[in-house]
């Protein structure tokens, strides 16, 4: 399977950053073709200008401001988020990518009449987050989850109409310790190559 890593986080010797090479590594291990965007690492800027607004509701492929990472889209049968929640949701780097890249004509068709939008991602039919939350479960689950329910039911409507989702968390990673760290490692290893069918 195609698999696109889409990974955030500022600091390189992060954890999220053993979670990152963790997905890679076990994507490699079972077989599966991957591609990463480290945002950080390539200095993406998720900041929308007033002229690529401007532009946006009839934006196409072919004039995409940022055309490599739509291509990226394009090509993923599969897409696993490596992030942190903070504050519930998504890093602002992040959310800002999601803004800037999953535009008309590349992720989804605009109904001039007023109908439902049409998807365009329709090749994916896997999308994982890994992610780690300062909060506790019941406190993330009863402030309602934002990010989780950004990517995996507002984004998922973009993709296969059987997508099926993966929710890997760590929580309480503020008060994590050596051996909860290492257990989640190995978690996650082992559940999303089972996942994406390897």
């Amino acid at each position: 399977m195609r698999v696109l890593v889409i990974y955030c986080h500022p600091v390189p010797e992060s954890y999220s950053a053993a979670l990152r090479d963790r997905v890679l590594s076990a994507l490699s291990a079972a077989g599966h073709e991957s591609r990463l965007i480290d945002l950080y690492a390539e200095g993406f800027d998720p900041i929308m200008r007033a002229d690529e607004r401007r532009a946006y509701n009839d934006m196409t492929a072919a004039d995409h401001p940022l055309p490599a990472h739509a291509a990226d889209l394009a090509w993923a049968e599969a897409i696993v988020f490596v992030y942190p929640t903070w504050w519930y949701g998504l890093p602002a780097m992040l959310k800002g990518w999601l803004e800037r890249i999953w535009t008309p004509g590349v992720a989804f068709e605009v109904n001039r009449q007023g109908g439902a939008i049409t998807p365009l991602l329709t090749q994916v039919r896997r999308i994982a987050i890994v992610t780690t939350c300062g909060a506790p479960f019941w406190l993330s689950f009863l402030v309602g989850q934002p990010g989780r329910k950004t990517l995996l039911r507002g984004m998922r409507a973009l993709f296969a109409r059987k997508c099926r989702t993966l929710y890997l968390a760590h929580y309480l990673m503020d008060v994590s310790t050596p051996q909860s760290r290492a257990a989640f490692l190995d978690r996650v290893a082992k559940r999303l190559p089972r996942f994406l069918g390897a």
